[in-house]
């Protein structure tokens, strides 16, 4: 079992160099959305997600799908087919709250080791632009809740159900 422990946050400007980093293009679409079964194109590879409950930390497992099975289950989608662009950006210091720095070594000054934590910024296209959110996944719910947001996010929405694909997914356009 693998648990996706992920917060999300809106954004209040781009970083800058965006077209510096890598770039993933993605279509995905629903099967179910409680439980949530989800079929995923990332450039030339194809998925097929499970996603138990929960906003922060949940279960995920990733299956291999091909393209002929991917779009054979593309049809039977339920909802909103999502498009959007990922850009993946290190985050090369990230900040954490005071009580967390004091009780791990890697936050202090002295170290040079730090969490290898990355933004996904996905940039959704239409019928959902302009709407820009952005993902953190993290190694242990301690450190995604002691995560201070980066100056260029603007809303922690985590745990705003709303914001969850698959609930876009159903919104009625």
């Amino acid at each position: 079992m693998t648990v996706e422990i992920e917060r999300k946050f809106t954004v209040k400007k781009l970083p800058e160099n965006l077209e510096a980093y890598p770039c993933l293009i993605i279509e995905q679409a629903y099967l179910n959305t409680d439980p949530v079964i989800r079929i995923r194109r990332q450039d030339d590879e194809y998925y097929l997600t499970y996603k138990g409950k929960g906003l922060l930390a949940r279960e995920e497992y990733n299956l291999p799908l091909n393209e002929q099975s991917y779009y054979h289950l593309r049809t039977k989608a339920d909802g909103n087919i999502i498009s959007k662009k990922r850009y993946v950006i290190p985050i090369e210091q990230p900040e954490f709250t005071p009580s967390y720095r004091a009780a791990h070594a890697f936050c202090t000054e002295a170290s040079t080791a730090s969490p290898d934590l990355r933004v996904e910024l996905d940039v959704f296209e239409a019928p959902f632009a302009p709407l820009i959110i952005a993902e953190v996944e993290f190694p242990d719910q301690e450190m995604a809740e002691a995560f201070v947001m980066l100056d260029w996010f603007s809303q922690d929405v985590t745990n705003d159900p709303a914001y969850h694909n698959s609930n876009l997914s159903r919104q009625i356009l």
